[in-house]
């Protein structure tokens, strides 16, 4: 007993200090958020532009302000710009992978090709290609349609990205075939065992597709450094590169804000985050 409960208050310890050590980054953000910009700039001024010294590292402030926030808030009316131009750019993109990927992902499992398995490998070989490599042809395929600096530059090529693709298909493919089979014998067309079959026993892949993909999303720069030159169109993850001892508070303050989406819809949605990556679904 004694030995098991030591084991326990080691584990829940160790458990601990790696939590705080992962939240580090965040907690010292937030902290940083708060203080006056000479204390900022007293512990953090070595590693801004111009600085020199060394950095500290403070536990708290020695004056707890809110002076950031409040001016990131009600002066920086580009940071709502962005941060709407992040939202519209998210949704975009997840709403056209859902149009886009669960029938392309419900066709490469469950519908006979010959060439089903050699497209599918190419979409392999695709997810796996960096973003380098495709910059160029998407750059001048999207400068050809006119759409270089509009939001849809950014929207159209991560609507047919393969990651999402990828992970419905392999969670469509736990889907018994034997109950697709049933629903044919009684009737039912492609299309409503599509709908109606299919897609309610593929939510908690399409689930971890849209936490993946807003996960994602929400925090690109590299799309919109390439294909966005103006500034009215680029998204809230762009609001943060350009920080000077002028604007650390406030850059900071922007920083923790632009967390929390990514964070609330995590904790909300990592139970079925889990599920579609892990494939536990429906076993035949």
């Amino acid at each position: 007993m004694i030995k098991s409960g030591i084991k326990n208050i080691g584990k829940c310890v160790s458990l601990l200090l790696l939590a705080v050590i992962m939240a580090g980054p965040v907690i010292l953000v937030l902290i940083c958020s708060l203080m006056k910009r000479d204390e900022l700039l007293l512990s953090f001024g070595a590693v801004l532009p111009d600085g020199a010294g060394y950095a500290g590292i403070p536990l708290l402030p020695y004056y707890l302000t809110f002076e950031n926030y409040k001016k990131l808030l009600l002066q920086e009316m580009e940071f709502y710009i962005m941060f709407w131009n992040s939202v519209f750019q998210a949704a975009g993109i997840i709403l056209g992978q859902m149009i886009v990927g669960i029938p392309a992902a419900w066709a490469f499992a469950k519908w006979d090709a010959c060439w089903k398995n050699f497209l599918f490998r190419i979409y392999i070989v695709w997810m796996v290609a960096p973003f380098q490599v495709l910059m160029v042809p998407e750059y001048l395929t999207l400068q050809r349609w006119g759409l270089i600096d509009t939001p849809y530059a950014i929207i159209l090529p991560a609507v047919f990205a393969t990651l999402p693709i990828f992970i419905l298909t392999r969670f469509f493919r736990a889907v018994p075939d034997e109950i697709l089979e049933a629903a044919r014998l009684d009737g039912a067309s492609e299309f409503f065992i599509f709908t109606k079959i299919g897609i309610p026993l593929g939510e908690g892949g399409i689930g971890a597709v849209v936490i993946l993909s807003f996960l994602e999303y929400w925090n690109t720069i590299e799309a919109p450094l390439a294909f966005l030159h103006d500034r009215s169109f680029w998204p809230v993850s762009l609001y943060l590169p350009n920080i000077s001892q002028q604007n650390a508070g406030v850059a900071l303050a922007a920083s923790f804000l632009i967390l929390i989406p990514t964070t609330l819809l995590f904790f909300a949605g990592h139970d079925v985050m889990e599920a579609g990556i892990a494939n536990t679904g429906l076993k035949g």
